[in-house]
């Protein structure tokens, strides 16, 4: 069982990275290849899931811990494999997907790929009660994160606003840049603009830096 790989990362595609580790070159599936700040030819540590299939070993790495149990957590799910469940951390930030679970969060949950409104429902009922180890603060810190996660903010109520926050990603935005804009746009936001205005004032609000 492999736990994590401290090596050289020596080549990257969209959804894996090579860790070069004393000579052999191991092929990590990662949820942002090219969201990880590690530049090629430095040195880089990911903890891994190892995944063995009928056909195939697979290995899927994380910066942190806290993203490698989440993960694990999110295969404990019926529906949920490994594909999935890095698709979701792709677009979803730990702490705003432990916290949408928490807080029963459908819209924001059925935005995420693959994640349809069974598989939400599932995803609540199994680990809502499975996550409070994985935030630091427990219980209260699950609590605090919900009111501030992407389907808690402005017009959370019809999930306009977790969508803005996944179209910026979609659209090329880091995780980053999205946390930056959101309290400009929630001091003009009067809670009952739509998707695409939502997403206008937030684009407005990045052009202007």
């Amino acid at each position: 069982m492999i736990d994590y790989l401290s090596g050289t990362l020596v080549h990257r595609e969209n959804d894996f990275v090579v860790v070069d580790v004393g000579g052999v070159g191991y092929r990590v599936f990662c949820a942002n290849a090219y969201g990880l700040e590690t530049k090629e030819d430095t040195q880089i540590k990911l903890f891994i899931h190892y995944h063995v299939r009928e056909d195939a070993v697979l290995l899927f790495g994380f910066i942190s811990r806290e993203e490698q149990s989440l993960f694990r957590r999110l295969l404990e799910v019926s529906g949920i494999g490994p594909r999935v469940a890095i698709g979701i951390l792709s677009v979803g930030r730990p702490e705003a997907v432990i916290a949408a679970i928490y807080q029963e969060d459908l819209v924001f949950l059925t935005r995420l790929p693959g994640i349809g409104k069974k598989t939400a429902q599932r995803m609540v009922l199994d680990l809502k009660d499975k996550l409070a180890d994985l935030s630091p603060g427990g219980l209260d810190s699950l609590a605090q994160a919900a009111s501030t996660s992407p389907g808690g903010g402005a017009s959370a109520g019809d999930g306009a606003w977790s969508e803005m926050c996944l179209a910026l990603l979609a659209l090329g935005y880091t995780e980053a840049e999205v946390d930056r804009v959101k309290p400009a746009v929630q001091k003009v936001a009067i809670g009952t603009e739509s998707v695409d205005a939502l997403l206008k004032l937030a684009l407005t609000a990045l052009l202007r830096g």
